[in-house]
């Protein structure tokens, strides 16, 4: 039998039921120990901005699904953003995602690839179809990231013409991603014990959208710098005063 990934998606009735309470989902997806970091560092930034984290689904290692012919498939990308996604009404926590029923297609998935990369947490039944297939022929995904956090490496593509086309980053080296209407780049350094390549936001001004630790530090900064004023400050005053009174003048009554 030809596997499903090499049949047009056209021939194939797509369905967007909600994820069966009973339906078995992988218990500990296959990752390693990077992935959580990179993927909360780059949900973080994007809590500071009231626009962009209220009615989103901002997630990671989390079931994406669809049914294609009547058999519900479900694959976790390495981070997710959706928005506007409909309130969370359930009494369990939520496990899955369906696109068209419980909200918007998402904006971007991303993959964090490493030596190991394999399909992990992905729940497709009997015949296989892949991420690249199911993002782009079945999801419709506007934007697909795969980043290399050993080397630095970034890929983006862009839904055009029903394909996945390779995107070319600006002069800064960068890639916008609508729906956020931010900039994604690679950044290297260390940040929770990691040192290395980072995925990092920057807004339309180059500006990057610092981590929670890094606007401490800069709030920080600006305190030290405002006491530093206000010092130098009084001892103008302090100086000035004096000379008033070397001169005979008593500044009590100006």
């Amino acid at each position: 039998m030809q596997a499903i990934a090499k049949i047009p998606v056209s021939q194939h009735s797509i369905t967007w039921p909600l994820l069966p309470d009973d339906f078995i989902l992988p218990d500990d997806p296959v990752e390693n120990t990077d992935q959580p970091l990179l993927a909360s560092a780059l949900r973080q930034p994007l809590m500071a901005f009231p626009e962009i984290g209220q009615a989103a689904l901002i997630v990671s290692n989390f079931a994406l699904c669809a049914a294609i012919d009547e058999r519900i498939i479900c694959k976790a990308p390495d981070w997710m953003y959706v928005r506007p996604v409909e309130p969370w009404q359930g009494s369990q926590p939520r496990r899955s995602y369906t696109p068209n029923t419980e909200g918007t297609i998402p904006q971007v998935v991303m993959e964090f690839l490493s030596a190991t990369y394999g399909e992990e947490y992905s729940v497709e039944s009997t015949e296989n179809i892949g991420k690249w297939f199911f993002y782009e022929q079945v999801i419709k995904v506007p934007r697909y990231v795969i980043f290399r956090p050993n080397t630095g490496r970034i890929e983006v593509y862009a839904l055009e013409s029903e394909r996945y086309q390779l995107q070319t980053p600006d002069e800064s080296g960068r890639y916008l991603i609508p729906g956020l209407d931010l900039f994604l780049g690679v950044w290297q350094g260390t940040y929770q014990g990691r040192t290395g390549y980072w995925l990092r936001w920057w807004d339309a001004e180059g500006n990057i959208l610092l981590w929670p630790e890094e606007r401490a530090e800069q709030e920080r900064q600006r305190a030290e710098e405002a006491e530093t004023l206000l010092e130098q400050e009084r001892a103008r005053s302090q100086t000035l005063l004096a000379r008033l009174r070397e001169m005979g003048i008593d500044p009590e009554a100006l």
